[in-house]
C-alpha cells in the first residue's frame, strides 16, 4: 500500500526527532469550499492512541448533507480548476508540499501517536509525501495526447486527455498522510478537484493536512476533507456528482465501495488487500533474503498490504533460513514509540487488529504449525501489542497462508523446486506484489515470467518506487498507482475528429 523506498526503510531505524507540543488538534471540522466548516449534526467519533489507548480527540462523523457539500463544492471548482494550465496548478502542489516539509517534526509525531508506527517511519512518510507531490507536480508539463492516422483525406484525429472530474479520495490507515499525497497530487495536477476521507482510525493527520492546504491559497472547492466512518465513505462512493472513487483499505470494504459506485456507474480505483509470497531458493544469498524478509515483517508492524506475508524457502536451506529469520524477530524491540524512540516496532492500529492476528496465530496452531518464536499477544500494560512471531512447518491449505494477516507473523513453508513455489504463490486470491530471492538469472527471469502479480521484486525488499506503477490483480484491486501509467488514471480521453478543406 505505500510506496516507500528500501533505501527509506533503512532511514527509519536510525532517525530521531525533536518532538513538539500541540501536535494534536481536539477540535477538527470538515474542510469545505476552502473554509473549516462545523457540521450540522453533532455525531463525533474518537481517535484513540494505539499505544496507550488514550484519547487523541474527535472528528465529525459527516452526514450525506455533509457529504453532499463537499461534492457539490468540489463540481463547481472543477471547471475553473482545469482550465488554469497544468503548471499553475503544479505551483499549487509545491506550495503544499513545502508547508508539509516544514511541519515534518510535528506531523510525523501525531501519525505516530495515532497509527502506532515508530518515529523514524512517520518521518520517512512525511518526506515522502512531500517528494511525491512534487514528483507528481513535475508531470504538469509531461501529459501528452497523441495524433492518430484518418483513412480520410484531409482529416486529423486527435486523442485529447481531460480530467475525469470529480475524485473521491477514500483513505485507510497503515500509511494514512502519504496516502493523501497519492490521491491528491496526481488529481489536482490532471484538473481534478477532490473530496478527501480519512480513515476514522487515523484522520487527525489529514485535519492537519487541511489546516497546510488552506494557508496555500488554493481556489476554494478544489480540495476538501470530510471525517467519518463506513456510513460517510459509502455516501461518497455513492454520490452522482462523483466522477472517479480511489479507494486503498481492505477487500471488505473495497466491494462495499464499488457497490457504492456501481449505482452511478462511477469508476473505481481499488488497491486492497495482499498476500505477498516471497521465494527463496537454495542459490539465494541467505543473509539478504533473511533481513528483506524480516524487514517486512515488521515494518509497520507487518500492516502493509505489500510487504511479504508468506514464504515458501528450498528444502535443502530450510533450517538456516529459520534460523536466521528466527534470530533477526527476536532482536526486535517494541513498545510505545514515543515513549521509547529505540524500539523498532510499535503496536497493531486496534483492539480489533489484535484480536484479528492473534486468531489467526491460533488457528495456524490448530491447524498443526508450530511456534518457532512468538505466537501471542505482547505482555505489556497498555497498547495493542503482538509478539514477532514466526510459523514453521506451514502448509499451502493453511489459512495462515492463504488469508491476510497484517501483523509481525511470518509463516515458513518447504518446497523442492522453483516451480512448486510459483504454483503455491500463484494459487492466492491476492495478486498485489510478490518476489524472488536467488543468484541464478535463469531462475530469476523463469519467475518473473510464471507468477502472477503487479509486481515482482527480485534479491529486494516489497517497496515500490514513485516512478514505477503499484497495481494488483485478483482481489488486490482495480487500476494502479503512481508513474505516469498511475497518472492516466485520474484522465480520460476524448477523441477528435478534424475534418479540413
Amino acid at each position: 500500500m505505500a510506496a516507500i523506498s528500501a533505501e527509506c526503510v533503512k532511514r527509519f531505524f536510525s532517525l530521531d526527532s525533536h518532538l513538539k507540543e500541540n501536535t494534536v488538534t481536539k477540535d477538527n471540522q470538515n474542510f469545505i469550499n476552502g473554509m473549516f466548516a462545523k457540521q450540522a449534526s453533532a455525531a463525533l467519533l474518537e481517535v484513540l492512541n494505539p499505544a496507550t489507548n488514550q484519547s487523541l480527540g474527535h472528528i465529525p462523523n459527516s452526514s450525506r448533507t455533509e457529504v453532499a457539500s463537499a461534492v457539490d463544492a468540489a463540481r463547481e471548482a472543477q471547471p475553473g480548476w482545469e482550465r488554469l494550465p497544468a503548471i499553475q496548478r503544479a505551483n499549487y502542489l509545491r506550495k503544499i508540499s513545502k508547508k508539509v516539509r516544514e511541519n515534518k517534526d510535528r506531523l510525523a509525531e501525531l501519525i505516530t501517536r495515532e497509527q502506532g508506527k515508530v518515529l523514524g517511519l512517520a518521518q520517512v512518510e512525511v518526506d515522502f509525501t512531500a517528494d511525491y507531490i512534487d514528483y507528481m507536480a513535475e508531470w504538469a508539463r509531461r501529459i501528452e495526447g497523441e495524433v492518430i492516422t484518418s483513412d480520410r483525406p484531409n482529416e486529423t484525429i486527435l486523442l485529447f486527455r481531460k480530467p475525469v472530474g470529480v475524485v473521491a479520495g477514500i483513505l485507510p490507515w497503515n500509511f494514512p498522510f502519504f496516502l493523501i499525497a497519492r490521491k491528491l497530487a496526481p488529481s489536482l495536477v490532471t484538473g481534478n478537484t477532490i473530496v478527501i476521507k480519512p480513515s476514522e482510525e487515523t484522520p487527525l493527520n489529514a485535519f492537519a493536512f487541511a489546516r497546510l492546504v488552506s494557508e496555500c491559497d488554493l481556489p476554494p472547492g478544489v480540495f476538501n476533507l470530510v471525517g467519518g466512518g463506513r456510513e460517510t465513505g459509502a455516501a461518497l462512493a455513492g454520490h452522482r456528482g462523483v466522477d472517479l472513487v480511489s479507494f486503498t483499505g481492505s477487500v471488505g470494504t473495497g466491494v462495499h465501495i464499488m457497490r457504492a459506485a456501481a449505482e452511478n456507474l462511477t469508476r473505481v480505483n481499488l488497491e486492497l488487500g495482499g498476500k505477498a509470497p516471497a521465494i527463496v531458493l537454495a542459490s539465494a544469498d541467505l543473509d539478504l533474503a533473511a533481513n528483506a524478509v524480516y524487514q517486512s515483517r515488521i515494518l509497520n508492524t507487518g500492516q502493509v498490504c505489500n510487504c511479504v506475508e508468506r514464504v515458501y524457502v528450498e528444502r535443502s536451506i530450510l533450517p538456516q533460513f529459520t534460523d536466521k529469520v528466527v534470530a533477526l524477530m527476536k532482536s526486535t524491540t517494541y513498545g510505545d514509540p514515543l515513549v521509547d524512540r529505540s524500539v523498532t516496532m510499535g503496536p497493531l492500529v486496534s483492539a480489533a487488529q489484535l484480536s484479528k492476528v492473534a486468531a489467526a496465530v491460533d488457528l495456524a496452531r490448530e491447524e498443526g504449525a508450530e511456534v518457532a518464536l512468538g505466537g501471542k499477544i505482547a505482555d505489556r500494560p497498555s497498547g495493542h501489542h503482538y509478539e514477532p512471531t514466526v510459523l514453521v512447518n506451514c502448509s499451502h491449505d493453511m489459512d495462515i497462508m492463504r488469508s491476510e494477516t497484517f501483523g509481525p507473523v511470518l509463516p515458513i513453508q518447504a518446497i523442492d523446486s522453483l516451480d512448486e513455489g510459483i504454483r503455491y504463490a500463484n494459487d492466492s486470491e491476492y495478486g498485489l506484489t510478490s518476489s524472488i530471492f536467488t543468484n541464478d538469472l535463469n531462475a530469476a527471469m523463469h519467475a518473473c515470467r510464471e507468477l502472477k502479480f503487479g509486481e515482482t521484486y527480485v534479491n529486494r525488499d516489497h517497496f515500490e518506487a514513485m516512478q514505477g506503477f503499484h497495481a494488483g490483480r485478483r482481489k488486490s484491486g482495480i487500476g494502479g498507482a503512481d508513474g505516469k501509467h498511475g497518472l492516466y488514471e485520474y484522465m480520460e480521453t476524448q477523441a477528435v475528429y478534424l475534418q479540413t478543406k
